[in-house]
């Protein structure tokens, strides 16, 4: 019964707030919270007035601590509370969409693409099993596959599934890996790794993954050579397409080979540089990919889709036959012998969102070629980036850029000098750079991770001048 009906005495009336978002009126009912919210996404940017809050984290939470509480009133507040906490948070948030917020994989999620999550929302269909998610299951399965041709154009019957993130998508190449090889399984990993790897390992209960110095900042195939060569055990090489710190990416065509001539697996983490397999100008870096058993992809990096959107792909669909997992009440072997579609061995997950719908739609309303210029742009924002840096006086850049992250510090400045800029930058809300030690031991850098497409050279100008402002400005922020 619709609470508006089943007021008495004393009783409120929650019919503005408790309406549904589905079925023939859900449109109707979810238009003025849209409204509600875009006022307030725009109120919000405009309080905040640059890329991040100022004041740090203290001023933060006293915000935020107006706008909630009390958190749960004896009497509700109806759509107004809706309005105030996304201001609230939109005037708090790190925005991507600005291009002086650079510091992470944190990318600016297209219109379309967020438009598409409302509509996935607002639908709800929960993707472990067909007969809740009739349209959805049947759209994940066409784009996973097409996706899956992608990264595998040779292979007789690649497959994909839909992941969190590269995290997780990483997480399946372990288990993988010890489904098929065993227990014993050795884990071999570059020092320029993500560190999922390990998380990985440690959850898996495998053993302490054998990590590779990378001197170099990439994983040295005649160093993994040796290693397959003197281990006892199965082994599972891992190499990345993308590193966190730098965006470099390994040999994968020699890594391929070593791997192959000692009989181990290869997982390539590319959860960064994947993408670029749909610009033509670009897929070069990837050579070697389809060499690898199983690939990491994330959507939500260079991708530009809201969180979460991530892929783990397969060269051969039968490894994923060891995800197999049956309830009744989901997946009855009867169900699927008649036809329904079996959803549970799809993920390790059981309730999940419907994250290709914005996949799809932004690969269908780009193309491939909408899609490649996103890229491309990016990636020479990134170079122009570094040509401005290498050209001022008061900077060191760190290298060329692989992808889009450029490292650059004040020329001569202490670890901590460095490390005060950022935090100065946060502080005043001017700037939201990363940091970066890629070599143990060496020198600590600013990181700026370009995801924005639109980013101007007036912008990226700007961006070094800020930092040499904060440099400049004496002590660093403790």
């Amino acid at each position: 019964m619709h609470a508006a009906t089943a007021e008495g005495p004393g009783r409120p009336d929650h019919s503005e707030v408790d309406a549904l978002a589905g079925g023939a009126a859900g449109a109707r009912a979810l238009r003025p919270y849209v409204d509600a919210v875009l006022a307030a996404l725009e109120e919000g940017a405009t309080e905040r007035q640059g890329p991040l809050p100022a004041g740090g984290p203290e001023a933060v939470a006293a915000r935020v601590r107006q706008a909630a509480r009390p958190l749960l009133p004896a009497t509700g507040v109806g759509a107004s509370g809706l309005r105030d906490l996304v201001r609230t948070v939109a005037a708090g948030s790190a925005d991507p969409a600005d291009p002086q917020c650079a510091a992470h994989l944190h990318t600016p999620p297209l219109a379309l693409a967020a438009a598409a999550d409302l509509a996935a929302a607002a639908l709800n269909p929960s993707m472990d099993s067909w007969d809740q998610a009739p349209a959805a299951s049947a759209l994940e399965a066409e784009t996973t596959a097409a996706l899956a041709d992608e990264v595998y154009p040779d292979s007789p019957r690649p497959d994909a599934l839909v992941t969190t993130g590269g995290t997780e998508a990483n997480q399946l190449a372990l288990l993988l890996a010890r489904e098929h090889l065993g227990p014993g399984v050795q884990i071999i990993c570059g020092a320029n790794a993500h560190h999922s790897i390990h998380r990985a390992a440690w959850l898996l209960g495998l053993r302490r993954p054998h990590t590779v110095p990378t001197p170099t900042g990439v994983l040295d195939p005649l160093a993994v050579r040796q290693v397959l060569r003197d281990t006892r055990n199965p082994a599972l090489v891992i190499a990345t397409a993308g590193t966190t710190d730098t965006g470099a990416l390994d040999p994968l065509p020699e890594l391929a080979a070593a791997a192959r001539i000692r009989g181990a697996r290869l997982h390539v983490d590319a959860a960064y540089a994947g993408l670029l397999l749909l610009a033509p100008r670009l897929a070069h870096l990837l050579k070697g990919l389809s060499e690898a058993d199983s690939v990491t992809l994330d959507f939500h990096k260079l991708g530009w889709q809201p969180v979460a959107a991530g892929l783990f792909a397969v060269r051969d669909g039968a490894d994923l036959k060891a995800l197999d997992h049956r309830a009744d009440y989901l997946n009855a072997d009867d169900d699927t012998e008649a036809g329904l579609p079996d959803l549970l061995g799809r993920s390790l997950r059981t309730t999940r969102r419907p994250d290709i719908l914005k996949i799809a739609a932004t690969l269908k309303a780009l193309g491939r070629d909408g899609f490649a210029d996103l890229l491309e742009r990016t990636v020479a924002a990134a170079h122009h980036l570094a040509a401005l840096v290498d050209a001022h006086p008061g900077f060191e850049l760190y290298a060329q850029p692989a992808l889009t992250t450029v490292l650059f510090r004040p020329a001569a400045a202490a670890d901590a000098d460095v490390a005060g800029v950022r935090r100065r930058l946060l502080a005043d809300g001017h700037a939201v750079l990363g940091r970066a030690r890629p070599h143990a031991g060496g020198p600590l850098w600013l990181k700026a991770t370009l995801l924005n497409p639109h980013a101007q050279p007036s912008d990226l100008a700007a961006l070094l001048k800020l930092t040499a402002e904060a440099h400049q400005e004496g002590a660093p922020v403790r």
